[in-house]
């Protein structure tokens, strides 16, 4: 269940295919479609409001920043999952043979900050990162060893 308590977030992005997309939400990742048009779809993305915009223009160029041990795509988006349900899509991911950008694995292994963590791309290129903390306390926190 998710805690609606804090403020929700909106994003808009662009997408390719409003078919595929649909299909990759809905199906691979277990959102629910809200409204739509012929040019836009809205998901309810973990609670938050991501809708999805036709844009046939969009490159799909990917820079990257080096992440403890990683490159990481700098543009993309995701949730912070509670830790079980990071496990469970994790899990449902592999089965469904999804292509892995990142593998799931444990960042920061031993740090202020350890995080499990995965990256997977959409049918347009969109890239997704889904994280959970075991101690959510450290989602903000930052290592104050000198």
């Amino acid at each position: 269940m998710t805690d609606h308590s804090f403020p929700r977030f909106h994003l808009a992005f662009p997408v390719l295919d409003l078919e595929q997309t649909r299909s990759f939400y809905k199906d691979v990742l277990g959102c629910t479609e809200g409204r739509s048009s012929e040019r836009w779809v809205d998901f309810d993305f973990f609670g938050h409001q991501i809708t999805a915009h036709l844009e046939s223009s969009e490159e799909g160029a990917i820079s990257t920043n080096f992440v403890d041990g990683e490159n990481v795509p700098v543009r993309h988006f995701g949730a912070i999952l509670e830790w079980n349900e990071w496990h469970k899509l994790s899990e449902s991911l592999q089965n469904k043979q999804i292509e892995f950008i990142i593998k799931p694995q444990i960042r920061f292994q031993g740090q202020v900050g350890e995080q499990a963590t995965l990256f997977i791309k959409d049918p347009s290129g969109n890239v997704l990162e889904f994280k959970s903390f075991q101690d959510e306390s450290n989602i903000f926190a930052t290592d104050m060893k000198p």
